[in-house]
């Protein structure tokens, strides 16, 4: 009778193991009812906990403990701008809402020339007080320019709002754009105001004078709440939940030998043939163990929505350095990965001839796809095909 060792992934805890557990030896039963189950819960004995009760976790804001506990957020604006940079024009959707068209006599001017035209200036000649800001100012400009939002809002403002609501659009797509490119350095909030202030002024704005005057002050708060406090008044509640999860990662990274050999003490037990189906995590953990040394009467190796190929590429599987080959004594490796799943990765080109994967499709997004492997049926007729 073949054992099959099911190392379970990230943040997994009774009862929820129980029930992962149910669903996968049925799975099991029904592609080889001859499969026994055995689970290897590492997470009881070895997973990640708040050894100090959360001792880390900065007091929620208002509790009157700790350095800095006022609302970080405190009415400047902070929220909001982390909405503005999710959606730079945010606050052109939604400002003119409610607002009545504004009656344009004939032969005059439309409320929004002017701004397209200042747009297009700052387009071609930049913005040299907004420079802090770094690269993409006039491209974001032109954009702006042509943009169909402009003139709504431009019917809806007044000529000082809307200069200082499209000199935030401007500024939240140029530093949106750094987030994007990943880059390692933004500037602070005094300097995004500034830079903010200047375009306003540039766009029809008075001057913003010298210090934090009006026009600075008012630079740095949008206009609509687009944002909540949320996450940081729950951060503990949310650490709470989340902890185990990022926590198992980051300790086994860290001192995951005890895992390897709680595993190898399981395996010993059991007779032949022993099969390790590792999720997630536990894919690390099964892979990481048989390369670190022969596990007797294992015959096969099965990874599942796990990444051990993509820690092996990156330098940071710990057993194994890239570009250095599977140990012989590594059985036959079947890798299953969801192509809608974002923590699934490909073996089979890493390891040509020792991995074999096979692509599933839960038709679930992620992160849903990354937990659907143990309802697809297509997941345990693979395991079944290569049960010895």
């Amino acid at each position: 009778m073949t054992t099959v060792v099911f190392t379970h992934g990230t943040g997994v805890r009774e009862p929820h193991l129980t029930a992962l557990l149910t669903r996968v030896a049925s799975g099991l039963a029904a592609a080889d009812p001859r499969v026994r189950l055995t689970a290897y819960d590492w997470g009881g004995p070895h997973g990640a906990r708040l050894a100090a009760d959360g001792a880390s976790i900065p007091a929620a804001p208002g509790t009157g403990t700790g350095r800095g506990t006022g609302d970080p957020d405190d009415g400047d604006g902070t929220e909001e701008w982390a909405r503005l940079y999710e959606d730079p024009t945010a606050e052109l959707v939604t400002v003119p809402g409610g607002a009545g068209p504004r009656v344009t006599p004939p032969g005059a001017a439309f409320p929004d020339e002017r701004p397209r035209s200042l747009l297009r200036e700052i387009a071609a000649r930049g913005e040299p007080r907004a420079d802090a800001l770094g690269p993409g100012l006039p491209e974001a400009a032109a954009e702006l320019a042509r943009s169909a939002l402009l003139g709504p809002a431009a019917e809806a403002l007044d000529q000082e709002t809307l200069a200082l609501v499209l000199a935030r659009a401007l500024t939240a797509t140029v530093i949106a754009a750094r987030l994007a490119a990943d880059s390692p350095v933004q500037s602070g909030g005094d300097a995004r105001d500034t830079a903010v202030a200047a375009l306003a002024e540039r766009l029809g704005a008075a001057p913003a004078g010298t210090g934090r005057g009006p026009l600075l002050r008012t630079a740095g708060r949008p206009l609509v709440r687009l944002g909540s406090r949320y996450a940081v008044r729950r951060r503990r509640a949310l650490t709470d939940a989340a902890h185990p999860a990022a926590g198992d990662i980051l300790k086994y990274l860290a001192r995951g030998e005890a895992m390897r050999q709680g595993l190898r003490d399981l395996v010993a037990a059991l007779e032949p043939p022993v099969v390790l189906v590792g999720h997630s995590l536990g894919g690390i953990i099964s892979l990481d163990t048989l390369i670190s040394g022969p596990l007797p009467g294992v015959e096969l190796l099965v990874t599942v929505g796990s990444q051990g190929p993509f820690l092996y590429e990156t330098g940071a599987l710990p057993s194994l350095a890239h570009p250095d080959p599977l140990p012989a004594h590594v059985p036959p490796w079947l890798n299953l990965y969801d192509r809608r799943d974002l923590l699934g990765y490909a073996a089979e080109p890493l390891f040509p001839g020792r991995a074999d994967d096979i692509a599933t499709d839960s038709r679930q997004p992620f992160p849903v796809a990354h937990s659907a492997y143990w309802t697809d049926p297509a997941v345990y007729r693979a395991i079944g095909e290569r049960l010895p």
